[in-house]
């Protein structure tokens, strides 16, 4: 089998690949959303090329291979563009294989996933958000729910006045014991700040603290952890694996946090669930948006045994993301069930198809 064509499809923030063979099997990827027509560009000129012509078997030396070739070159976008070929690549060898890619992983290491409804705004009162998420606890059945706190690298300022100290104390309040709670700073605090403010989360009983200082300062990182109880989260943000082995060794975080799209792909994302299963911590991949990537997640988070903790649900609804694949994945009594269909197991809406700008790598 060798890779005859490579395709994007750009609608808005989002762009998913094709890849095709000369054996007829096809899969569909996507880079990392935002920026997306950067993305695209950077994968037919630097990414595409070294992919056509090859077996997909070799996905992982293949990606290993497109890294090594720009080495000058380690930046986010490359990443985000290898991510849209390398999660293709994964579709083409689970279709032909006829098994889900979480099989190709590993194996099933649970039959569900337990989510957490993961809010993305700090722009709604503490009361409102509060109220949202228990509705989508009594709706949805979710056991754990995260908030936001701080304003996303904020250097220690606040989405409004007083809101983190109302927000933490008030959520347990209206949500109850019943529900796990976290929370999530986006890189906004010093270590000082953090500190105050994890100690804040420990005394309402928060089960963890993700990104609490700017992603690339992991001493700072590691000194919040350090004095803390509560577990702290990072590495969404990452790209580089020998920073990720830097961040688990080291004891920067207590929980890994990988994001497919931003690390270049599946085949990398797993080697962090794996360092993180050495080292004895839980992996959650960070997944922000119900697009393309809230079916790789489910994959990773199902076979990985240390992605063993609530993986995180958006529970906001974007536009960009619509109407993409189907079917959606959904959530019943806090819990995902494990993919049974061969490859991701979805298929793109032909609506999307249509109104995409489709651009083509070939041999």
């Amino acid at each position: 089998m060798r890779i005859t064509g490579i395709e994007t499809l750009l609608r808005g923030q989002v762009a998913l690949v094709r890849v095709r063979t000369d054996d007829g099997v096809e899969g569909i990827g996507q880079t990392a959303p935002y920026q997306a027509e950067n993305t695209v560009r950077v994968l037919h000129s630097m990414v595409a090329p070294l992919f056509l012509g090859r077996d997909p078997w070799d996905v992982e030396a293949l990606v290993d291979e497109c890294l090594r070739t720009h080495y000058k070159f380690p930046s986010s976008f490359l990443h985000r563009a290898l991510a849209g070929v390398d999660t293709a690549l994964w579709d083409v060898l689970g279709r032909a294989a006829g098994q889900p890619v979480s099989k190709l992983l590993g194996g099933h290491a649970r039959t569900s996933v337990p989510m957490y409804a993961s809010s993305m705004r700090r722009d709604i009162t503490p009361q409102a958000e509060a109220d949202r998420l228990q509705q989508l606890v009594a709706e949805q059945g979710f056991g754990a729910v995260k908030i936001r706190v701080g304003e996303a690298m904020g250097r220690d300022a606040d989405a409004a006045p007083g809101r983190t100290e109302s927000i933490i104390p008030l959520t347990r309040h209206v949500l109850g014991d019943a529900v796990d709670l976290s929370a999530d700073a986006n890189g906004g605090y010093s270590v000082g700040r953090a500190i105050r403010v994890g100690r804040m989360l420990e005394e309402y009983g928060y089960f963890h603290f993700e990104e609490p200082c700017p992603y690339d300062e992991i001493e700072q990182t590691a000194q919040v952890a350090a004095a803390l109880d509560i577990p702290v989260s990072g590495g969404e943000q990452d790209i580089s694996l020998p920073q990720f082995q830097r961040m688990i060794t080291g004891r920067s975080v207590d929980i890994v946090q990988p994001d497919i799209g931003y690390i270049g792909g599946m085949s990398r994302a797993r080697k962090v669930a794996v360092l993180a299963e050495a080292a004895g911590i839980p992996c959650t991949p960070h997944c922000a948006n119900d697009s393309l990537l809230q079916v790789f997640s489910l994959h990773l988070a199902v076979a990985m045994p240390s992605c063993s903790q609530y993986q995180e649900w958006s529970v906001e609804s974007t536009p960009w993301t619509q109407g993409i694949y189907a079917p959606m994945l959904k959530v019943e009594d806090g819990r995902v069930a494990a993919p049974t269909e061969p490859g991701w197991g979805i298929e793109l809406e032909q609506s999307f198809v249509r109104e995409a700008l489709s651009e083509t790598s070939k041999l």
